[in-house]
C-alpha cells in the first residue's frame, strides 16, 4: 500500500526457455508481506470496537484543537445496521458529563454523591434501546458561544460515528442545562423530536422565541420548592408556550427543592416520554421568530431579508397542497427550501396573493412595499458576517495587543495583561474552564491565524499593525482626542470578525453597569454577549455615550452617525 511499502530499483526477471523462473528473494518476501500490511492496513483504518455501556471519549474541537471530553452510552445489543433514537443530556452548573450521563438513568442522591461514585468509574447502566451523548461543554459557562458549539459538535460527532435516527434526536437537561436545552430548542427546533426541560434556570431573552416551538413537544419538571429557579418560571414558561400554541406540558413535584431530575428521571421515565415522539420534519405551519441569520431557518422556512439585531418574525402555513399563506413582520426576503406546494400554486403573503411563476426559485422579496417572487436583495449582514460582539469570541480566536509604536516596554507590559485579563476566562470561585485561549502580539499574528479565527484586536491602527492592516475595511475607530472612552465594535475582515477595542477595555464599570446576563457565563463572555454590533461609553460601562447595530451594509445609522460626527469621539469610514 501507497505510504507502507515501497519497492525501488526492482529489476525485471526473464524465464529460462522452457522452463519457469523462480522468484528472487526480494518477490518472495514482498510476496509475504504484502497480506501482512494489508491487515494491518485494515486494522489501522478500521472502525473501533464498540464497547456497550457508558464511557469517557473525547472529540476534538473546532474551537482550539483540544481533545474535549464527553460521556456516550451505548445499548449492550447494539447493531450497526439499524438506527437508533438520541438523546442528548445538557449538566447542570458545578456538575459534568459523567454525572450527568448516571442522573439519566434515575440515580439518586445529590450531585456530591454521584460525583464520588463516577471517581470510582462509570457504574453498569441498565440496558437501554437509545444512544445517549453527554457533552462536558467546558464546565460551568452556561450554553451560549463556545459551549454551545461544543454541543453541536459533540452531536455531530455521534451522528457521524453511529447509526442515529435523524427524527429521533431528543433534547434533555437539568438547572444551567435545562436552559441550555430551552434556548437550543427555541433556537434549532427543526433539529429534535421532544426536548426535556428539568429545574431550568433560563437565560435572559429567551422568552421572546416561544413561538419557534410549535411544532416540538416540550416538558418542563420543576420542584415546588426549588430555592434556586422558584417554579414560577417553569409554568410562567409553560403558559408561554401554550400561548404560542407550543405542545407544552408541565409536572411540578410537591415539596420537592431544586433537585426535580430525581423523579424526572427515575425509573428512565424520560425515555418512556421520549419514545412518543418522532419528529414532524414537515409541518404544516411554520413559525420563525429571530433576531439573527444564525437562527433564521427552520423545517421549510428561511428568512433571507431582515434587519440583524431587530426582531423579526414569520407565520407560514400550507393551507392546501396548491397555496400558502404567509405573515410577517420586519421581514422583507424569505424563501421555501423545500418543494412544499404543487403547481399551479400561489402564496398570499401579508394579504396579497401571488401566483407562482413555474420553475423559478421559491423565494420572496419586498420592495417599496410591495411582495415579488423573487431573492432578496444582497446586504453585506449575511449568515456568518452579521455580529453581534458576541459572535467574534463564539469560535476559534486570538487576542491580540499592539506594538507596533514601538512604545516603552512598561506600557507594552500593561497592554499585554490587558489582553490576558480578556482571554482569562475562568475565575474562582468555580473549577477552571476546559479552555485556553491564545494571546499574541501584533507581530506575532500569523497568516493562519487570520485564515482560521476570529481576532480580537486591542489598540488602534497607529498601535496595532493587525488594525492598521485592516484599518480601511472597518467601519469606525476612535478619534485621536477621544480621551477617557472606550469604543468596542465588530467587523467582518475576510471569512472572519474583528472585533476592536479602543481606549478604555470594554470591562471598565462593568459592576456599576449591571447589564445582566446569563449567570453561569463567564464574567468577559457574560459582558459581550450583552452587547449590539458597538458600544461607546465613557469613563465607565455606567455611562454609555452610544450603542447599537451596524445597517445591512455595516454602516452606522445615519442619526447615530450625525451624532458620533458631531462629537468629535468617533472617526466614521466613508
Amino acid at each position: 500500500m501507497p505510504g507502507l511499502c515501497r519497492v525501488r530499483g526492482i529489476k525485471r526477471s526473464v524465464n529460462p526457455p522452457g522452463g519457469r523462473a523462480e522468484r528472487p528473494r526480494w518477490a518472495r518476501r514482498v510476496a509475504f508481506g504484502l497480506p501482512v500490511l494489508a491487515t494491518l492496513a485494515a486494522l489501522l483504518l478500521a472502525p473501533p470496537p464498540v464497547q456497550p455501556g457508558g464511557q469517557a471519549l473525547t472529540f476534538r474541537s473546532s474551537v482550539d484543537d483540544s481533545d474535549q471530553p464527553y460521556a456516550l452510552y451505548l445499548p449492550n445489543s447494539f447493531n450497526p445496521s439499524r438506527k437508533y433514537p438520541l438523546v442528548i443530556g445538557l449538566h447542570g452548573e458545578d456538575t459534568n458529563h459523567l454525572v450527568n450521563l448516571i442522573q439519566l438513568f434515575g440515580a439518586g442522591g445529590t450531585l456530591t454523591s454521584i460525583g464520588l461514585g463516577v471517581g470510582r468509574g462509570i457504574p453498569r447502566l441498565p440496558d437501554l434501546d437509545y444512544i445517549i451523548a453527554c457533552p462536558f461543554a467546558r464546565g460551568t459557562m452556561g450554553y451560549e458561544g463556545i459551549a454551545e458549539t461544543d454541543v453541536y459538535d459533540v452531536l455531530s460527532e455521534v451522528k457521524r460515528k453511529y447509526p442515529i435516527d435523524e427524527d429521533r434526536v431528543y433534547l434533555t437537561g437539568v438547572s444551567m442545562g435545562g436552559g441550555g436545552a430551552l434556548r437550543f430548542a427555541l433556537t434549532r427546533p427543526d433539529i429534535w423530536a421532544a426536548v426535556a426541560v428539568v429545574a431550568a434556570y433560563t437565560v435572559p431573552g429567551t422568552e421572546e422565541l416561544a413561538p419557534n416551538a410549535l411544532n416540538l413537544p416540550v416538558r418542563l419538571y420543576h420542584g415546588e420548592l426549588d430555592p434556586l429557579v422558584p417554579a414560577a418560571s417553569a409554568r410562567a414558561w409553560q403558559r408561554r408556550l401554550l400561548d404560542a400554541g407550543a405542545p407544552a406540558e408541565y409536572l411540578e413535584y410537591p415539596g420537592l427543592a431544586h433537585n426535580g431530575w430525581d423523579p424526572a428521571y427515575r425509573n428512565r421515565a424520560i425515555f418512556d416520554w421520549f419514545s412518543h415522539y418522532r419528529r414532524n420534519a414537515r409541518p404544516e405551519r411554520v413559525r420563525l421568530v429571530t433576531r439573527s441569520f444564525r437562527y433564521g431557518s427552520a423545517y421549510w422556512l428561511r428568512l433571507d431579508g431582515f434587519t440583524s439585531g431587530a426582531l423579526a418574525s414569520i407565520d407560514a402555513r400550507l393551507t392546501g397542497p396548491h397555496e400558502a399563506r404567509v405573515e410577517t413582520h420586519n421581514v422583507d426576503g424569505f424563501g421555501f427550501t423545500q418543494p412544499v406546494l404543487e403547481a399551479p400554486a400561489s402564496v398570499v403573503i401579508d394579504g396579497a396573493a401571488l401566483r407562482l411563476k413555474p420553475g423559478a426559485a421559491l423565494a420572496f422579496s419586498r420592495r417599496d412595499g410591495v411582495w415579488r417572487q423573487e431573492p432578496a436583495e444582497a446586504s453585506l449582514k449575511r449568515l456568518g458576517s452579521e455580529g453581534p460582539i458576541a459572535q467574534a469570541v463564539s469560535s476559534r480566536h486570538v487576542y491580540v495587543y499592539g506594538t507596533a509604536d514601538g512604545a516603552p516596554p512598561d506600557v507594552i507590559q500593561n497592554r499585554r495583561l490587558t489582553a490576558e485579563r480578556a482571554a482569562q476566562w475562568s475565575a474562582p470561585p468555580r473549577a477552571p474552564l476546559s479552555l485556553r485561549l491564545p494571546v499574541k502580539t501584533d507581530s506575532e499574528v500569523t497568516a493562519a491565524d487570520i485564515d482560521t479565527s476570529d481576532l480580537v484586536l486591542f489598540g488602534t491602527k497607529s498601535s496595532n499593525s493587525v488594525i492598521a492592516r485592516f484599518a480601511p475595511e472597518l467601519p469606525i475607530e476612535l478619534g485621536p482626542g477621544a480621551a477617557d472612552y472606550g469604543l468596542l465594535f465588530i467587523a467582518p475582515i475576510g471569512k472572519h470578525y474583528a472585533l476592536v477595542n479602543s481606549g478604555l477595555p470594554w470591562w471598565t464599570g462593568a459592576d456599576q453597569a449591571n447589564r445582566g446576563g446569563d449567570q453561569f457565563a463567564p464574567m468577559p463572555f457574560r459582558l459581550l454577549a450583552g452587547f449590539p454590533d458597538f458600544i461607546l461609553f465613557k469613563g465607565s460601562l455606567a455611562q454609555v455615550a452610544a450603542e447599537g447595530y451596524f445597517d445591512r451594509n455595516w454602516k452606522l445609522p445615519p442619526d447615530v452617525a450625525e451624532k458620533l460626527a458631531a462629537s468629535g469621539t468617533v472617526i466614521i469610514q466613508k
